[in-house]
């Protein structure tokens, strides 16, 4: 799966933008991946509920809103209830993440948690399994066109290896330096969905963009699970 990261997006054209990444299924982006920070919990500001709940009647793509933020406790539930498909708060951030996973589910969206590069998976495992994703940060959180961190794919490979004993029930992203040069070696590590900003909108036809990623991580994720 490709979400393309409007964070890379032409905000001025952003109606259109969205589109570039939209058309029939199976070549199309399959989540739209959309950053909400608020200056707080990451040090950049980008939008807010009002932004999303347009986006969310401009496109048929499944929204995957990304909470960079203080209090998801609070703010979380209203992203699922707008109508997002996916909502993800940080493991840093929630001061109860069971209760948002709860609170998201119950107002129809898929819950996520994501973990910081620094953060370690092991200290919430006990609370994966009240989640549907997984994020793993492969760049710190706040901006776009970081250098991919390699060495947080253990987390990756660890999340796949409980998942496929059924440990965990839930689908493993990725955000953060996911290209043509990254793809790879994350779809290896038993990554199911990757979070690609400027690999996409950099490109003169993003959709293509997006297909190409498909193809290079596809053979890389079967040989690595066959």
């Amino acid at each position: 799966m490709i979400a393309p990261s409007i964070l890379s997006a032409d905000f001025a054209r952003l109606a259109d933008e969205i589109n570039a990444v939209g058309g029939e299924p199976g070549k199309r982006a399959d989540w739209l991946h959309v950053d909400v920070m608020d200056a707080h919990f990451v040090p950049n500001l980008t939008l807010g509920l009002p932004v999303v709940e347009s986006i969310l009647k401009s496109t048929e793509i499944p929204v995957d809103c990304h909470l960079m933020i203080d209090d998801p406790d609070r703010w979380a539930v209203g992203y699922a209830e707008a109508g997002a498909y996916n909502v993800t708060v940080h493991a840093e951030a929630a001061n109860d993440p069971i209760a948002v996973a709860k609170d998201l589910r119950a107002a129809g969206a898929k819950a996520g948690l994501s973990i910081k590069p620094n953060t370690s998976l092991d200290d919430y495992l006990e609370v994966l399994k009240h989640y549907d994703t997984l994020l793993v940060m492969s760049v710190e959180p706040g901006f776009g066109g970081q250098k991919f961190m390699s060495e947080v794919l253990h987390k990756a490979r660890k999340a796949r290896e409980l998942v496929d004993t059924g440990h965990l029930k839930l689908l493993v992203e990725i955000d953060g330096g996911i290209n043509a040069d990254t793809i790879e070696q994350a779809a290896e590590s038993g990554v199911d969905c990757f979070v690609a900003g400027s690999a996409v909108y950099n490109a003169d036809d993003p959709v293509a963009a997006v297909q190409a990623l498909r193809e290079q991580a596809t053979p890389a994720y079967n040989t690595a699970h066959s």
